[in-house]
């Protein structure tokens, strides 16, 4: 005899408060192809439930009705709820036989996940032990313990119902059986440590892993079925499932049992301290771990959630993600009014079992996404750079709240913009019986993740499904609810008291790397974030077909509010039919991943700091060190005047008798011969030690130059030349004209803007106007690649602009003010004005100091 469902029963009290926290079918579900339904309809099936497991959420439920076991949705026909004296003790049968039949198949679970515990510690003590004993029992605790409980009391009970007439009392087995609760605080308490345990020892032991995921549960005496197979992990939460159950019965059975029956009051002690037990471990259950109950009554749990960028029908759309452990759902917040209960609406979902990752040469070419434009993106930055600086300001001079929430809202729209449009790496996803869809990410990192996450759960005997429009209202319903993620990632939402990240120039030596299974051909990428997502800010050379490799290659990334730093280690992929049709580029492996925090207490002293990150295995060791923006806008000139580093340009151009330095040439004639289409040339950081070694051969201009420049990798060429740049003693387009360009780019009239621009051009001594002009040309030639080194004229604007105009110590020291006004201001402008004359038709330095201008100023 099945259980009854307590849905067609009178609810008491305590049970209303649980289903009261949703409002299920209150909102038209509009998801794509499936039909607009207001809750279930006439006859169905009785609805999903949630589950609100005690590891997962605040409240253990008293709607779970699963656990594997048969459940009938709805209550025999004709049996009313009221205790009439014959019916009564007829549903307390009813109610008894399935709880009877649920019991037996709750002692086979904990048979079977008993089962690998003797010969595991047997094992234990020989020379070979699967596990330690301290694994065995921090796995298995108390398990043997509530396996002795449960089956005395089904041994007990089973007769008892077997025999059954109007006499029986069982009201003390319950109690019993009440009173030994205890043991069951202890497991939950033990319940995510063993969880861990399980699961670090799955990953390190192959044996161990194969018990795990599968261990045979007997099916019921009469079944057809003699055994399923269940994982540890899910037979691990059974025992929670387990106390939920036994409440909700208790329940049913005083409902049935008339109040002068010998049972009644032994039934409602029993409820009462089973009632204390659950509200006693609802207030130590982590509330981040969740879980949802599918209508089969198996544990849906969310494994992770967060923000993606979804492109649909051709627009860029933010997106709510959900994976659950059998299914992966895209939802958005539907718009409420005032006061109402904020939903999400599901816009796809794909079972796990359906879903599978095109290879990169079988994807089709995503529908074409116009992309922004850098300039705008970094207009973007610019106004909420400017607005971070206003609210400061407000909230020194105490100013209006209202006014700081005018400019609060400003920045999130930026910044909203900002999350949307930026993320250019493509991560498809296609559901194996129609649709593909497209996100867009703006880190490997993340889409390593999402990946990664989705390909464990898919390691599980997963089948496919179909969900009724009705039980996807519930699980999109129980979204709001189970989200990990709650705030949109950008600054706006932050605290005020929350760190600003760091302005300046991160030193990173990424020394060597540990831990490889098998020899191959290894790099690392550097990502810090800026904005509130990341970008790929350095890579280190390809070390070849080792698992010890050693680069000790030192990197120089400029940090914009970074907080964080990630390395990620990749297999590098020599296919070139492993080509992503998304974005052109050779897909390589990642191997292993990680991400510290940019602790300025640890990051701003003059020491390097060692430290190790440890990734899936492996473990890459890294030295770094931090410089301020304010110790770095400094431009040291060189003490002795031989060299060409920190040697004012027309002193070098005047002993080498050249119109441009020799160093630009060489560096440029090396970059264009074999570096115009390398991914991020100019962006991505040269090896530091390179750098320097080249700088060395330069400045003593030593006759193997050449020779040299041919073998060096061409990132620490493009460095070279940046440096250079960087350490004239005072910039290219000098500290006399800085204010006027800074003035001119400001100008909204496009003819005088163009004037006073060509004026300043012609104002510049001849060695920095040549030598500017080539290294324009260059830049341009550069961009025209953009296609294959997605390096556009706004990003060699963004390299070069500082690089060119930051003035020199002693006129800087007027500018400053703080670091982040520093660098959303200056920096910006600086930008503009090289954008400006890389965007402008090409200009000749004869055309130039030929035309006179409409009007002479001098400047």
């Amino acid at each position: 005899m099945e259980p009854l469902s307590h849905r067609g029963l009178p609810r008491l009290s305590w049970i209303d408060t649980l289903y009261s926290n949703f409002s299920y079918g209150a909102d038209d579900y509009d998801g794509e192809g499936n039909e607009e339904q207001k809750g279930p309809p006439e006859g169905s099936e009785t609805m999903p439930y949630i589950d609100e497991s005690p590891t997962m959420s605040p409240q253990l439920s008293a709607r779970n009705q699963g656990g594997g076991d048969s459940i009938s949705p709805t209550p025999p026909e004709g049996l009313a709820p009221a205790v009439e004296a014959g019916k009564g003790l007829e549903m307390r049968k009813l109610v008894l036989s399935g709880f009877l039949a649920s019991e037996e198949i709750y002692i086979n679970q904990l048979e079977a996940l008993l089962l690998p515990m003797k010969p595991l510690k047997a094992t234990a003590t020989t020379s070979q032990p699967v596990l330690t004993i301290q694994q065995i029992e921090t796995i298995f605790y108390k398990i043997q313990d509530i396996y002795e409980i449960h089956k005395e009391f089904y041994d007990n009970l089973c007769p008892k119902v077997q025999q059954w007439d109007s006499q029986v009392t069982m009201g003390h087995l319950f109690q019993k059986l009440a009173s030994q609760l205890g043991v069951y605080k202890a497991f939950v308490d033990n319940y995510k440590v063993a969880l861990e345990t399980a699961e670090k020892c799955s990953q390190s032991n192959n044996q161990f892993q194969k018990i795990s995921e599968e261990l045979k549960v007997k099916g019921p005496k009469d079944s057809k079925d003699s055994h399923t197979s269940v994982t540890m992990e899910a037979l691990l939460y059974k025992p929670i499932d387990r106390v939920t159950r036994s409440t909700l019965v208790l329940h049913d059975l005083l409902k049935h049992t008339p109040v002068d029956h010998p049972d009644y009051p032994l039934l409602q002690d029993a409820l009462r301290i089973s009632q204390n037990f659950l509200s006693s471990i609802n207030e130590d259950i982590d509330p981040r771990r969740t879980a949802v109950t599918t209508p089969k009554g198996e544990t849906r749990q969310l494994v992770k959630d967060g923000f993606l960028v979804e492109v649909s029908e051709g627009s860029r759309k933010l997106r709510h993600v959900f994976l659950f452990t059998d299914v992966l759902l895209c939802a958005k917040l539907k718009k409420t009014s005032a006061g109402k209960h904020q939903q999400y609406d599901c816009k796809w979902y794909i079972p796990l079992a359906d879903l599978v990752f095109p290879s990169p040469e079988e994807s089709e070419a995503s529908p074409h996404v116009h992309p922004f434009p850098d300039h705008e993106l970094e207009d973007m930055k610019m106004k909420i750079s400017a607005l971070k600086s206003e609210i400061q300001k407000e909230k020194a001079n105490k100013g209006q709240s209202r006014a700081i929430e005018r400019l609060k809202k400003k920045m999130f729209e930026n910044e909203f913009l900002l999350l949307l449009n930026s993320p250019t790496i493509p991560f498809r996803i296609h559901n194996r019986n129609g649709k593909s869809y497209l996100f867009l990410l703006s880190s490997d990192y993340e889409r390593s993740e999402w990946r990664e996450a989705i390909q464990k759960l898919q390691k599980k005997d997963l089948q496919a499904f179909v969900l009724s429009s009705v039980e996807l209202q519930v699980l999109t319903g129980s979204c709001f609810k189970l989200r990990t993620v709650h705030n949109i990632p950008v600054t706006s939402n932050k605290d005020d008291d929350e760190s600003p990240g760091l302005y300046g120039f991160l030193h990173v030596i990424v020394h060597s790397a540990k831990g490889f299974k098998q020899s191959a051909n290894l790099y690392c990428t550097l990502e810090v974030d800026s904005f509130g997502y990341f970008v790929s800010k350095a890579k280190t050379r390809v070390f070849r077909d080792t698992t010890e490799p050693k680069w000790d290659e030192e990197f120089e990334i400029e940090l914009e509010g970074s907080q964080s730093l990630r390395i990620l280690c990749y297999e590098k992929c020599y296919d070139k039919t492993k080509v992503n049709k998304d974005n052109n580029e050779i897909v390589d492996k990642i191997m292993g991943k990680g991400q510290i925090q940019l602790d300025p207490q640890t990051v701003e002293t003059k020491n390097w700091h060692t430290d190790v990150i440890e990734m899936n295995g492996i473990k890459v060791e890294f030295s770094m060190k931090f410089t301020s923006r304010d110790m770095s806008l400094k431009r040291t000139p060189s003490k002795k005047q031989t060299g060409v580093f920190g040697v004012k340009i027309s002193v070098v151009t005047k002993r080498e008798r050249s119109k441009v330095p020799y160093i630009v040439r060489q560096c440029v004639e090396e970059v264009e011969k074999r570096g115009i289409e390398e991914v991020g040339i100019y962006r991505i950081s040269g090896v530091a030690t390179d750098i320097q070694a080249l700088k060395a051969v330069f400045d003593a201009n030593n006759k193997d130059i050449l020779l040299m420049l041919s073998d060096m990798d061409i990132n620490a060429i493009a460095g070279t030349l940046k440096l250079y740049f960087r350490e004239l003693p005072e910039p290219l387009l000098t500290d006399r004209l800085y204010p006027a360009f800074m003035e001119g780019i400001a100008l909204s009239d496009p003819a005088a803007k163009e004037n006073c621009m060509m004026h300043l051009l012609r104002s510049l001594p001849d060695p920095n106007l040549i030598t500017f002009l080539f290294l324009l040309e260059h830049l341009k030639r550069v961009a025209e690649k953009e296609p294959i080194n997605k390096m556009s004229l706004h990003n060699l604007a963004t390299v070069f602009g500082p690089t060119l105009l930051r003035p020199s110590e002693v006129e800087s020291k007027a500018h400053l003010t703080s670091a982040a006004d520093i660098w959303s201001h200056d920096v910006m402008a600086q930008v503009q004005v090289l954008l400006y004359y890389l965007q402008h038709p090409p200009i000749s330095f004869a055309e130039l100091k030929r035309n006179t201008l409409y009007f002479s100023t001098d400047v």
